[in-house]
């Protein structure tokens, strides 16, 4: 362990402590425990020269002033929420980093022509409540106050419990950034998938976070006899959904612009060993960075199922579940990332990003851009999500060039 790693991966670890389960980690969204990881995360953000703050929407800000007090912030962050049974580096990583950097700037006695804000929001993984990124879309500009009704599976409201946090619900407009306040955003984050791994490499620049469109299909097709009905004669609604499935998969298979097409869930009834399936349902999500590349292979995609069905003598219905564009990163801090992975030494690889985060909150609003980290075997929402110390101590010096070389650009630079 070199440079940074060592005391990263420490906090890091010290970090997955705050949870509500014993020996696993799980961390929701305005629980006790987030409360106490705030906490936690202010002190270390004091003792790293900055004024840490609890807004009103519940993220952590930790301000690091400029040369000049007041003066435009530069983004950094991620989220400190979890999945349940989760591992300890998705979204943590991002923050205690851009602590670690922010830390060496003010040992060394840095000040830039720019403050610095860290970011440690609190809903980005969705799981208490039925919304996601209510931090990073209230600092944003972009929060939807209907959320403060959604209510968790005890039916607290999501009012009552920022209230109890210590957030404003009703002050969560005052959270956005007005124009002039903040120049861009950065987050850096594990890939959460294998494609760094395997290009041997230990971080990857962002090019956009995938639009996904998910759906909902239904077939009803005839149950009957498993013995007694022909081949040639039965509406068999379970073959009908697994060859809808293969078809998806090939139109994504074909595709050589990041498409991804993942059949997730699929049931059949009555569900007897000796029955043909009358029914079946399954869910599709289709993701690319780009979002016509992704409306066109959903077309694709329905106009062959609607063709099995068809042949297969099935009912079809079809139902839009959600909708979300692409959020392309800004070129500007591509390239602004792209140069301090080169002056680290090494290879720099583009690459989308088929998770959501944070960062795609900011899209159009201010110009924004993500570091992946490499992750063993592209693990993740798991205890075994893995990182080196080393790829934590690289994530950290590449962080603090960028910052030292950091040139403003506009929104949709």
């Amino acid at each position: 362990m070199t440079g940074f790693g060592a005391d990263l991966m420490a906090r890091l670890d010290a970090f997955a402590g705050f949870t509500e389960e014993p020996g696993l980690l799980t961390r929701l969204f305005l629980t006790p425990q987030h409360r106490a990881a705030a906490d936690w995360l202010m002190e270390l953000m004091g003792k790293a020269g900055m004024n840490a703050r609890l807004d009103p929407a519940g993220t952590v800000v930790g301000r690091y002033e400029g040369t000049v007090p007041g003066a435009p912030a530069l983004l950094i962050g991620s989220h400190i929420d979890t999945v349940r049974n989760a591992g300890r580096y998705d979204g943590n990583l991002g923050v205690l980093a851009a602590v670690a950097a922010v830390a060496e700037l003010d040992r060394r006695g840095e000040r830039l022509p720019f403050a610095i804000e860290v970011l440690g929001f609190g809903d980005e993984e969705g799981v208490r409540f039925p919304v996601t990124l209510t931090g990073s879309r209230a600092i944003a500009g972009r929060f939807d106050p209907a959320a403060l009704e959604m209510r968790d599976r005890d039916g607290v409201r999501m009012a009552d419990a920022l209230r109890a946090f210590g957030g404003d619900p009703e002050a969560i407009a005052t959270a956005a950034r007005k124009p002039g306040e903040a120049l861009a955003f950065l987050e850096v984050h594990i890939e959460q998938g294998p494609v760094l791994e395997a290009e041997g490499l230990p971080v990857g620049i962002v090019t956009a976070i995938n639009g996904a469109t998910r759906f909902a299909v239904r077939l009803r097709g005839m149950a009957g006899h498993a013995g007694t009905v022909p081949m040639a004669l039965r509406r068999d609604a379970l073959a009908a959904a697994a060859e809808m499935t293969l078809a998806a998969e090939r139109v994504a298979a074909a595709s050589d612009a990041g498409l991804v097409a993942t059949v997730g869930r699929i049931e059949a009834k009555p569900g007897a060993v000796n029955v043909i399936p009358g029914e079946a349902a399954f869910t599709l999500d289709v993701r690319a960075p780009e979002d016509a590349v992704r409306r066109d292979a959903c077309a694709v995609i329905l106009a062959d199922f609607e063709g099995i069905a068809a042949r297969r003598g099935v009912e079809l219905a079809v139902e839009t579940t959600h909708d979300a564009a692409a959020a392309p990163c800004s070129p500007g801090i591509r390239r602004q990332i792209e140069a301090a992975v080169v002056r680290a030494g090494v290879r720099p690889l583009s690459l989308p990003s088929g998770a959501g985060h944070d960062a795609m909150a900011f899209a159009g609003v201010l110009p924004m851009g993500m570091l992946f980290v490499r992750c063993a075997g592209g693990i993740s929402h798991n205890p075994a999500e893995s990182i080196t110390a080393e790829d934590a101590d690289l994530s950290v010096r590449i962080l603090l060039d960028i910052i030292r070389h950091f040139e403003h650009e506009t929104p949709t630079a």
